[in-house]
């Protein structure tokens, strides 16, 4: 009788376990299922980080908005991009301003402390924007630190974290548009700005006022970007994992690649 006692107990345990179970999964995933009934991805981007996201008078355009595009078409849904800035970037995901951030954000352990971010893309390194005409000036890492560089920073990203920890010696000034410092210092109105590879590239690219430094050997070790995603609930960051995985398999991302970072 005893044996039959337990075996029943333990039948309805399992039962127990597997309806709460399958409550489970049904209340799950509420951003998830905001997203699939409203058919909308939230995007956030700072929108001022060529070549990855720029908001221009007809839109936004970019390596990371061709591949969030992408995605979200998967998903079944459409694209409502929310403008923020780097130095409102987590607190504005942390308030539930937007699903997904893009637009060039580095993947460090400061933000996965906080966030999650997806698979790593584009190698880069911290490199040095400088005139043409000042290439021989700037070779190496002392010769940006020194009292009469005058170094233009965007703030709140991880290149301002750069110039605040090892440019100490150099004049430091902030600007708020990050699209607009390239212009500034082609004009001479600063020497230096920390960027990104893709981004020196770009602009030296588009400008051959500009010069990108420290290419071939960047400032910092090899890192990646990556999309910036909340981390309050694990079945939409599956789903969005997954739809990652399924474009870059049919080649979407090496697309991107070949389209804006060459």
């Amino acid at each position: 009788m005893m044996q039959r006692k337990t075996f029943m107990q333990a039948l309805v345990g399992a039962a127990v376990l597997a309806a709460s179970a399958l409550l489970a999964t049904a209340h799950a995933g509420p951003r998830l299922d905001r997203i699939m009934e409203s058919k909308t991805l939230r995007v956030g981007t700072p929108g001022d980080y060529r070549p990855f996201a720029i908001k221009t008078d007809t839109g936004y355009s970019g390596h990371d908005i061709d591949l969030i595009e992408a995605m979200a078409k998967e998903l079944g849904a459409k694209v409502e991009y929310v403008p923020t800035t780097w130095p409102n970037l987590m607190k504005d995901i942390q308030a539930d301003k937007f699903d997904v951030a893009v637009g060039g954000i580095t993947r460090n352990v400061t933000r996965l402390r906080q966030v999650d971010m997806l698979p790593g893309y584009a190698p880069f390194g911290k490199v040095a924007l400088v005139r043409a005409a000042d290439k021989d000036r700037f070779r190496t890492r002392e010769s940006l630190n020194q009292a009469g560089v005058r170094v233009i920073k965007n703030p709140g990203g991880t290149n301002e974290a750069y110039v605040l920890q090892n440019l100490t010696a150099a004049q430091v000034s902030t600007h708020d548009k990050n699209a607009e410092i390239p212009g500034l210092i082609a004009e001479g109105k600063g020497d230096v700005m920390i960027t990104e590879t893709y981004e020196a590239l770009h602009y030296a690219r588009v400008d051959p006022r500009l010069h990108a430094a420290f290419i071939d050997a960047p400032l910092t070790p090899v890192n990646t970007l990556g999309f910036m995603a909340p981390a309050d609930d694990a079945e939409y960051l599956r789903v969005l994992r997954f739809a990652w995985e399924l474009v870059d398999s049919r080649g979407a991302v090496r697309e991107a690649a070949a389209k804006w970072l060459k």
